[in-house]
């Protein structure tokens, strides 16, 4: 099973959206909240070259956020993904 990151903040529903759909999966993620932490929205930010959360990563391929989670998952190529 591929490590999976997650860089999220609390209040976002994008977040919550993105982390429930890994939840149904049973995939454990990491979970990196970026509220209050402008170094850490700077390291995802430069990693992802993109500013809003959910950022996330399965392995080392930048998935991108909550809709290109849920575009993965309709393609039916997100279990290939987490499994790799």
């Amino acid at each position: 099973m591929s490590r999976v990151v997650v860089y999220s903040s609390d209040w976002c529903p994008y977040c919550m959206r993105a982390k429930s759909l890994l939840e149904s999966k049973n995939v454990a993620f990491e979970e990196i909240r970026v509220d209050g932490k402008p170094q850490l929205r700077a390291e995802m930010s430069s990693k992802a070259g993109r500013t809003s959360v959910p950022q996330i990563w399965i392995g080392e391929t930048h998935v991108g956020g909550c809709d290109d989670l849920f575009a993965l998952e309709r393609a039916g190529k997100l279990d290939a993904l987490l499994k790799a």
